[in-house]
Parts: C-alpha cells; structure tokens; sequence
C-alpha cells in the first residue's frame, strides 16, 4: 500500500482494507510505504500501529515514486500472494472479499476495473484515448490500469522488476513474461472522484512511459530488429536520394555540386549506417550478457527429480 503525494484518511482506510480482508477468512499483513518523509502521517500510523500487530510501516528516506514503493512493500512481504491496494479510495473496501474468491489456480495475476466509473465525459474520452493507445502500441488491450488494487502471486514480482513509472504497466509485463492476467469488474467507490486536470506534461509523460514498455517488450532482446529496420529505411531512401541525383547528372546534364538534395541524401545513409551500428552494438552487449538474463517464466515442471 504506497502512499504518496495523494494522501486521504489512512488510518480509516486501513482499517476498512483490514476489515475486507478478515472477511475472507484469510491470514493477512498490511505494509504501508510511505513514499517521502511526511513526519505528521508516519507519527500517526506508529501510534495507529501499536495495536495492530498485522500492520507494518516503511517510511523511505524521500521520494522515490510509486514503483519504488511497491518493490520495497514486496521485499518486505512474507505471503505467496500479493495484494496492491491505493492509499485512497478507489473501489469500496467491502469488494476486496471478493477479489480474494474469485482467485482461480491458473491466474497469475488478477487487475481490478472500476464498473459503473463517474467523471466527465473529458475523463471518459481521456481513459480510452489512453488504453486506445497501449493497444496500439503494444499489442495488449487493457480496460482500467490506472487502479491500482491488483492481486498476484509472489512469483510475478520475483521475475519483474519495476522502476520509474512502470507500475501502470505491471500487468502489460507480467503478459509479456509468460504470466496469466485476467481483469476482475468490482465496484468503484463514491470517494473515486476526480475534478481536475491534469497538466500537459503528465500527458506526455504517459505517452512515453508507453513507448518505453513498448521497446521493453518488443525489442529489448531484438535491438538490432528495431534500430535496423529503421537504418535501413532511412540509408535506403537515402541511398535513393543520391542515385537519383547521380543518374540526371550523367545522363541529363544537371549539375549536382549545388543541389541541397545531395547533401540530405549523403546525410541519410549515414544516419542509416549509424543506427544500424547501434542495434548491432546492442546484440553485442545482449550476446555478452546472455548467460545472466532469463526470459522466461516456468509455471511447473511435471516428474521433477
């Protein structure tokens, strides 16, 4: 449970999440990162905490963002399965029961989507735009990745590792590593409202928080498909470029020391070398490090001595 800059009524919240989890008659702990100092809410919940043995408290240093957070709940956490919950209302407490139930042996990881969202048509044109794009991009066709009350089980997070803002995309990864990810409707809490906007950079933040996972997960292993194909095009439409020049000189009688168009195409092939050099550089570094990455997932070996 990462709390950032978004903090409501933790200690009320906690107790709600602790009383949802009790009623599904399940051993539970509840980590609490707080994500920065916030002296006047980490005080409270060493107080809240006292009597409540099934609560612990990271407090980090600074902030170090929601990702960062969530890994060191995970390293902290002792169970086989794993439950992310927001430090704010998102679906009603009472929903996370059932959650829990719905569980099947071959889900990996279950993401919860708000049923029934409130907001503006702003906000709903907004949402779509934004899984329209992941889509797009990645291939992946998600509905509500923006809540963030996921369950998984310990081996997901075992074989991703997050950084930056790539806890939106957890889902995305845990797919692209073998995982099986299912989407569980439950209902959106009254609370859930936002009224705002966000600023301009927050949007362009997501569009390239989406092209990095799309490289992450199509070309992280494949540089030199990606950097390649693209030094290709551009050497070959240079190359183009300076053949055509080239031909109207020797057999038209055009001048070509003064054409600017020789120089753009000559500039293109060598951006094309380049960039194919880059993508074979990182088959190099890949190659090199081979023995030590592993990408794949075992679900279970069957007859294992």
């Amino acid at each position: 449970m990462p709390v950032g800059a978004r903090v409501d009524d933790i200690p009320t919240l906690i107790d709600e999440y602790a009383e949802a989890l009790a009623g599904a008659d399940i051993s539970f702990e509840l980590i609490v990162v707080l994500d920065g100092t916030k002296e006047a809410v980490a005080e409270s919940l060493r107080s809240f905490g006292q009597d409540r043995s099934w609560l612990k408290v990271i407090q980090f240093s600074r902030e170090f963002g929601e990702s960062a957070a969530l890994m060191a709940g995970f390293s902290e956490a002792r169970g086989d399965v794993l439950l992310t919950l927001p430090a704010y209302w998102q679906v009603r407490p009472s929903e996370i029961s059932s959650l829990i139930e719905s569980v099947a042996d071959e889900d990996d990881m279950l993401i919860v989507v708000r049923g029934e969202r409130a907001g503006s048509a702003f906000e709903r044109i907004r949402r779509r735009l934004f899984h329209g794009i992941l889509k797009v991009i990645t291939g992946e066709s998600y509905r509500d990745l923006g809540c963030g009350v996921r369950l998984m089980k310990r081996a997901v997070l075992e074989e991703i590792s997050l950084y930056g803002d790539q806890h939106r995309f957890l889902p995305v990864l845990a797919t692209r590593r073998g995982f099986s990810v299912r989407e569980v409707e439950l209902a959106q809490s009254p609370k859930d409202v936002f009224r705002g906007r966000y600023k301009l950079r927050e949007y362009l933040h997501r569009i390239l928080d989406i092209l990095t996972v799309f490289f992450l997960i199509r070309f992280t292993k494949k540089p030199l498909r990606f950097f390649g194909s693209l030094g290709f095009l551009t050497a070959g439409f240079g190359a183009i470029v300076v053949l055509l020049l080239v031909t109207q000189r020797l057999f038209y009688d055009m001048p070509l020391g003064d054409r600017p168009a020789l120089l753009l195409g000559s500039l293109l092939i060598v951006l094309g070398v380049q960039l194919f050099a880059l993508g074979l550089l990182g088959e190099l570094i890949i190659f090199s490090h081979a023995a030590e990455s592993k990408e794949y997932a075992i679900r279970s070996i069957v007859n294992k001595k």
